[in-house]
């Protein structure tokens, strides 16, 4: 069950303010199927997650002077969890608390943002209090956006974190923005970092109570680059996108003869090449796209692709879209082979197909959705 108001105020004059609040409840029971077991023990296993999460946010934004854009945002989450995993209970608490508060303005050719953050993120296991931590990360920020030419922009930002656990963090940013005749091209740069956790894809699926951490972890650090070309016409468009980063000191997880979590030696790599298409003609539209993603990390003391990371994916949504009535669309996704790690049937997972289906109905003020999901099984 989720419930989520949302409050919009517009004051005129560049005044406005937006606050939401929310409530999830949601549990969830799997495991093994009936009658199935696991090939370790020979057992039945049973998996059981229930959440509680409560969270509000809102943001305010007024004009000063008529020259200056004053944005305030705020939001913090509390979240309540209790996992079972087989006969382990793991009961813990995340609260995470954010406040910005932002200037913008405008001299001559140029468009500024300058502002000041606060972030928090606390966790509290209650059954292996060791993985236990809290985050105070305050930090400063400044972005400059300049017109060099009608048809040419660049954008420079920086940002400084200081991070409680892990130091002081220099994020600089830069991209290059140029359209002309149809087309647009966009090069950009940028560093950052991530604070290491307990909390890996790995660790929520099979829990903390029998994790080890030998030695204290390192924030990842992460670099990236990109390049988009972008032909636009009256019937669409068409982008191409080249795409790499580097990730030092990724946080890994070892299952193979122990559980235990650790910062990898050598970096993780992305290299790839994402096309996507779009074509619209009366109410039909269509968008296509594919990528291609070259993903390594160390494993065994060797660079491999990175598990559950497919090398080739594409996606095809129709839609037929009669103006005032409603819509009706399909959707069709293709996932390539990917390889798998510690599983007990295969190293490497058959590609598949996804099909699904949407309509859309409207009747006054009131719109009707169907959508039906994962038709191919």
């Amino acid at each position: 069950g989720i419930v989520r108001p949302r409050l919009f105020w517009d004051g005129g004059g560049g005044r406005s303010a937006f606050v939401t609040a929310g409530v999830t409840y949601e549990n969830r029971d799997g495991g093994t199927m009936d009658g199935a077991t696991l090939p370790a023990t020979g057992l039945p296993y049973l998996e059981t997650l229930d959440t509680r999460r409560y969270d509000a946010g809102g943001t305010l934004q007024t004009l000063v002077k008529n020259k200056y854009v004053m944005i305030a945002r705020a939001a913090a989450t509390w979240q309540r969890q209790d996992h079972l995993f087989g006969d382990v209970l793991e009961r813990d608490a995340r609260d995470t608390a954010f406040v910005e508060v932002t200037a913008r303005g405008a001299a001559g050719r140029q468009t500024w943002v300058a502002g000041a953050a606060y972030e928090r993120d606390a966790f509290t296991p209650k059954d292996v209090p060791r993985f236990a931590y809290t985050f105070d990360i305050p930090g400063l920020f400044v972005q400059d956006d300049i017109d060099v030419a009608s048809w040419m922009s660049v954008s420079a930002s920086a940002r400084v974190d200081f991070h409680s656990e892990y130091g002081t963090f220099f994020s600089p940013r830069l991209a290059l923005l140029v359209r002309r005749d149809g087309w647009t091209i966009r090069l950009s740069a940028a560093q950052g970092f991530f604070a290491s956790t307990p909390l890996t894809e790995e660790t929520e699926a099979a829990g903390l109570s029998r994790l080890d951490v030998i030695r204290p972890l390192e924030a990842e650090r992460g670099r990236t680059a990109s390049l988009d070309l972008t032909r636009t016409t009256e019937a669409g468009s068409f982008t191409v996108t080249l795409f790499a980063s580097r990730v030092d000191d990724p946080v890994g997880v070892d299952r193979d003869e122990a559980y235990v979590l650790f910062n990898r030696a050598r970096a993780s790599t992305n290299t790839g090449v994402e096309l996507l298409g779009t074509w619209r003609h009366g109410p039909f539209a269509a968008t296509s796209s594919y990528t291609y993603v070259r993903s390594r990390e160390e494993s065994d003391g060797r660079l491999q692709e990175t598990p559950l990371t497919p090398a080739h994916s594409a996606g095809l949504v129709g839609m037929w879209e009669p103006e005032g009535v409603g819509r009706v669309g399909i959707e069709v996704y293709y996932t390539g082979r990917q390889r798998l790690e510690v599983n007990p049937y295969r190293d490497e997972s058959l590609d598949y197909v996804i099909v699904g289906a949407l309509a859309e109905r409207r009747f006054g003020r009131v719109r009707l959705f169907l959508n039906a999901e994962n038709l191919t099984d």
